[in-house]
């Protein structure tokens, strides 16, 4: 899988290939939904809910249209 994303490393050094493809790694491993949902929770004011599991948050992220009073928020 090759690497489609716009990303700015500042360096020493040069950046080379093979420094590209750790970096992917890295970031493909990192930016999983399964992380994605676990750092993050869904406030949904409307039914008075706070969202935690994974599954949840997937149904909403997975939702074409928004609803009002509707947050996704990371735990930070």
């Amino acid at each position: 899988m090759s690497p489609q994303r716009d990303l700015l490393v500042i360096s020493r050094s040069t950046f080379d290939q093979l420094f590209e493809q750790e970096l992917h790694a890295l970031l493909y491993q990192t930016e999983r939904i399964e992380n994605f949902c676990i750092v993050t929770e869904i406030i949904d004011i409307n039914r008075y809910k706070i969202l935690h599991r994974p599954n949840d948050i997937r149904r909403v992220i997975a939702q074409r249209t928004t609803r009002p009073f509707v947050f996704v928020l990371n735990k930070n």
